[in-house]
């Protein structure tokens, strides 16, 4: 299989989308793109970019296209809806979905896509944020054909500082599930963390530097500790109503796979909570709020 990585397709200009849009486009490359948000569209087309009236009309510019959208529902609708890439699709092009979406759903899509056109599938999460998709170092778990995967490598390593192929279509799903068990339960532990300093008379902010280097070391603590110490909730770099989406995909995987969860059920308990009381559109650190006593 070859690609002309030249130009890239893009469906979902959000956050992440709009940022990774515009490294592409640092990078030298042709971005052809869509989103419903009229608003996002035109903004793609104002840094350089081409924004096109439908996911169809992406496929048909571009031999790859990655899809960056909120839900399950959501990539289903870019690819099989009206005006989807399934319409437009062929043989030899390829779709890349960066989302994280539920495993089963993605395998049987990605084989509805290539029967009805002939077009692959990998399923590419990733992890990082908007900053990382802006600077080119997402982390990406992939899953898919192996001699796929190898023809959309190059444009995996423009977007990310990792790439790992997991196994097949399904298995970079799966991985983002074991991801965000690893991070998503960090929240509240820091938030606890970092009550039981302020509460003992630590400065708190000087944690990070003094743990980093040891077993308590981690991403989190060092990108995430400084903000909570601040209660800098705004802007989000993410919302608790992802968080809470990906809990619960982690649950169900979790049901399905029989495999206990309870740390993980906690915390997605503390999000379903958060969220109940109205901040599922504030950052995730947010949760601090219950380790303040602050009304929620």
């Amino acid at each position: 299989m070859t690609l002309d990585l030249t130009r890239v397709g893009q469906i979902g200009l959000g956050y992440m989308g709009a940022a990774l849009a515009g490294h592409l486009h640092g990078l030298g490359k042709r971005v052809v793109g869509h989103d419903i948000d009229r608003d996002k569209a035109a903004a793609l087309a104002a840094n350089g970019g081409t924004s096109v009236n439908s996911a169809a009309a992406v496929i048909r510019e571009v031999d790859a296209v990655v899809v960056c959208v909120t839900s399950t529902a959501h990539v289903e609708e870019a690819v099989f809806g009206a005006g989807g890439l399934a319409e437009a699709g062929a043989a030899g092009k390829l779709l890349i979905d960066i989302s994280t979406t539920e495993i089963e759903a993605t395998r049987a899509m990605a084989a509805r896509l290539k029967a009805a056109c002939g077009m692959d599938w990998i399923d590419a999460p990733v992890s990082g944020g908007p900053p990382a998709a802006g600077s080119g170092q997402l982390t990406v778990m992939a899953g898919g054909d192996p001699a796929v995967f190898e023809a959309a490598r190059p444009l995996l390593e423009d977007i990310s500082a990792k790439t790992t192929l997991m196994g097949p279509v399904g298995a970079g799903q799966a991985t983002k599930m074991i991801n965000q068990v690893l991070c998503l339960t960090l929240y509240p532990i820091l938030a606890e963390a970092l009550k039981l300093g302020e509460n003992a008379g630590v400065e708190v902010a000087r944690i990070p530097a003094a743990l980093g280097s040891g077993y308590a070391g981690s991403n989190l603590l060092q990108a995430m500790f400084p903000r909570m110490v601040e209660r800098q909730y705004t802007p989000p770099a993410a919302f608790a109503r992802q968080v809470l989406k990906d809990l619960d995909m982690v649950y169900e995987l979790a049901k399905t796979t029989k495999t206990p969860t309870p740390m993980t059920d906690q915390a997605r308990a503390l999000y379903r909570l958060l969220i109940a009381r109205g901040h599922g559109e504030e950052d995730p650190i947010s949760l601090l709020k219950f380790y303040d006593e602050e009304p929620v």
